[in-house]
């Protein structure tokens, strides 16, 4: 037992102790109205003999009272003004109230808040975050009522992270109208027949009015703010709008948030530059996951004596895989198209659309025509694009990324020989092991200490020696210095340098990727202009309002995720807000987001992981399932990876979920659904799933966790009673 743990133990018992003896001397019986009536003349001799001791032990015995949380404290506020009078009484009930308040908060804060934060700090992050942005706000007043049990106000804000400082000095101030009519009802001790006639119900209404007068001055200020925040684009503020929302960027985010504000048959403009569908359509998801298909069947061709089948070296036309690449793209651009959109009510306009106001955006078309349209709310959905890092000599050697090399390699007949790949994060990894499973020669290199970084170690561990066995070069913990051109008999050789442990190793290639990540695209779209702030992404609020209430941010430019799925989730918030928000707003819910790795075998997530459950000091519970005790995945030779649960520590409720295997992102489902509803464990064990499937797998990880929840004492019972039946 550490000395931190042995204090918190000590306080404890002598918080016991000192409730045992309040109630075992009946000074609960003292500490009432009718109490203090017949005390009172005593306590007034005691106070003309020893005004300054009686001061002083009353002061002491109200920070007692209150930092014990014990009943009375409003009998003591009331002896206040009895015993002392009006003003002294006054001065000593505010500054003993705090003192006992704040030394009530300290204990809690001491005492619980680290195993309550440790056991519920990822649900307890809002409130956190909510206390810092406006605690004191908030705290000023729940102190204006003082009917509002203030000894649980106490108890729960030493469970936040509010500085104890400002706790008191709110506390000091909020509670002065409670301790103005308390203790002046004190001085009148004589007419007060019980505590419930010190406030009739037009003070308790004329309270309640004083506790949501911070709230209403909150809403002027929020007004004013906004009206400042207008002030110098008022002038230009049309009468009337051409539209009710105007969408840049038509990825993800935008096509969305256009498709409902035309469902709910608003005026919409969806406004995109370059192709319908953005990132995910033309460059990053669907060309990928086209390429890894094909990649994964040249494998298995590899592969084939596994299956019963003759192995053999795969026969291919690189330019026809990357024209089925293409030919997907264009089989699935329909659902993001024009005419769809046109159909549905959405008017789409080709051309850079920038916000030149609050409430106009003009639209300029390749030919260099503008059009200028004025609208109540404003959608950006710009995405991302991928980051170039500033390394010297890259632009000589030439390099592609995961937009630029799908035109570029459509144009090969042989896949390059030698290729560079910048980056262990999901792009990298998925790029880099189709590639090297097409025959093509990958040196992957990565800053970090392992693939992956924000997965569990044994994932990366997983991944890195799958992509080993398909011939990939890892080379982890390696900094890329420059890149490097010269001539060597009449040919050009392009190199990169790295460095390991301070040695500096050179590295040939034909092409080089550059995959290490992914930025908002934050420039020509009018932010500047407009003082809109931005920082790696554009500043948002909960409700993805940018600094001006009416223009809005979803998707990768708004971020905090990079991905298609959340893209779509925030568009669903960005439309509603826009549209209703006069009524109601929404908070963007970011509690339950999925996220996969489609390289082989396909890693999957959901929620916490191991690595962050420590980072985070969050206790949980881990149960583990091996796929390879599958039926099905042995059937199919698959049978390889596991899911892993993390779980409240003795409960079924779900914090987070990995899946490594074949299908990962599919077996994913299930878990998000429980999580999103609130299902635990128990609930997916008494689900009938298919026999035989993968998903049988979330199954069987739930039995696990109930096999180690089995009641061991009544297991031995149960084999009594069962060899009793028995005879």
């Amino acid at each position: 037992m550490n000395q931190k743990t042995a204090t918190r133990i000590l306080i404890l018992l002598v918080a016991i102790g000192l409730l045992t003896l309040f109630f075992s001397f009946d000074l609960h019986q003292k500490m009432t109205l009718e109490g203090l009536k017949s005390g009172l003349a005593q306590l007034h001799a005691w106070r003309d003999a020893a005004p300054l001791q009686m001061a002083l032990g009353y002061f002491f015995l109200y920070v007692l009272t209150t930092a014990l949380s014990l009943p009375g404290a409003l009998v003591l506020t009331l002896a206040g003004g009895a015993i002392f009078g009006f003003v002294q009484g006054f001065v000593l009930v505010s500054f003993a109230s705090t003192v006992g308040a704040t030394l009530a908060f300290l204990a809690a804060r001491y005492v619980l808040r680290d195993w309550v934060q440790q056991r519920f700090g990822e649900k307890l992050k809002p409130m956190n975050d909510g206390i810092e942005k406006e605690g004191a706000f908030y705290l000023f007043t729940l102190r204006l009522v003082p009917v509002f049990p203030f000894f649980l106000i106490n108890l729960l804000m030493g469970l936040t992270k509010m500085r104890t400082l400002t706790y008191y000095w709110v506390s000091q101030v909020g509670m002065l109208a409670g301790t103005v009519i308390y203790v002046n009802a004190g001085t009148q001790l004589a007419a007060i027949e019980s505590l419930k006639g010190i406030i009739s119900f037009p003070i308790l209404l004329s309270l309640a009015a004083l506790g949501l007068f911070p709230l209403i001055t909150k809403k002027i200020l929020d007004i004013f703010k906004k009206n400042k925040i207008y002030a110098k684009w008022n002038h230009l503020k049309p009468s009337k709008f051409d539209r009710n929302v105007v969408v840049i960027g038509a990825g993800a985010a935008g096509l969305v948030t256009s498709y409902i504000a035309a469902a709910v048959k608003a005026r919409v403009t969806l406004v995109e530059a370059h192709k319908m569908g953005g990132d995910c359509l033309n460059y990053g998801c669907v060309p990928s996951k086209a390429l890894i298909k094909s990649a994964k069947l040249a494998q298995q061709i590899r592969q084939a004596d596994h299956y019963g089948l003759k192995a053999a070296q795969p026969e291919f036309s690189f330019r026809q895989v990357m024209a089925r690449v293409n030919e997907v793209i264009k089989k699935i651009e329909p659902h993001d198209s024009v005419e769809r959109y046109t159909a549905l009510g959405v008017e789409v306009l080709q051309g850079y659309g920038r916000v030149i106001n609050p409430w106009t955006v003009e639209i300029k078309n390749e030919h260099g025509v503008t059009q200028t349209l004025t609208t109540r709310s404003i959608v950006i959905a710009a995405g991302a694009q991928p980051f170039v890092p500033p390394l010297p000599g890259l632009d000589e050697v030439g390099y592609v990324t995961s937009d630029t090399l799908w035109e570029k390699f459509s144009m090969f007949d042989a896949p390059p020989k030698r290729l560079v790949v910048l980056g262990g994060g999901p792009i990298g990894c998925e790029l880099t092991q189709a590639f090297a499973r097409l025959g093509v020669q990958v040196t992957q290199i990565e800053m970090a200490g392992r693939l992956l970084s924000r997965e569990d170690a044994e994932v990366s561990e997983i991944l890195t020696e799958s992509m080993r066995s398909d011939g990939v070069t890892i080379l982890t913990e390696h900094k890329a210095l420059r890149c490097e051109c010269r001539e060597a008999d009449g040919v050009t050789v392009k190199t990169i340098v790295v460095e390991h442990g301070g040695i500096e190793r050179h590295i040939e290639f034909d092409e080089l990727l550059c995959a290490v990540g992914r930025v908002a695209r934050l420039q020509g779209y009018g932010l500047e202009e407009l003082g809109i702030p931005t920082q790696r992404t554009v500043v948002t609020n909960e409700y993805l309002e940018t600094l001006y209430p009416n223009i809005y941010a979803a998707g990768d430019v708004a971020g905090p995720y990079q991905f298609t799925h959340t893209a779509a989730h925030q568009a669903w918030y960005a439309s509603v807000n826009a549209l209703f928000g006069q009524f109601k707003r929404f908070k963007v819910d970011y509690s339950v987001i999925p996220a996969a790795t489609f390289t082989s075998p396909e890693i999957a997530r959901v929620g916490l992981n191991e690595q962050e459950a420590v980072q985070k000091g969050i206790a949980v519970e881990v149960t583990r399932y091996g796929i390879d005790d599958l039926d099905r995945a042995i059937a199919d030779g698959t049978d390889h990876g596991f899911v892993k649960v993390l779980t409240v520590p003795g409960k079924d409720k779900i914090l987070g979920v990995t899946i490594v295997g074949e299908h990962a992102g599919d077996l994913l489902a299930e878990f998000v659904l429980a999580m999103k509803h609130g299902l635990g464990l128990n609930k997916i064990l008494g689900t009938i799933h298919t026999y035989p499937t993968l998903s049988e797998a979330n199954k069987y990880v739930a039995g696990e966790w109930r096999r180690a929840h089995t009641n061991q004492t009544v297991m031995k019972w149960l084999a009594r009673y069962h060899a009793w039946r028995r005879g």
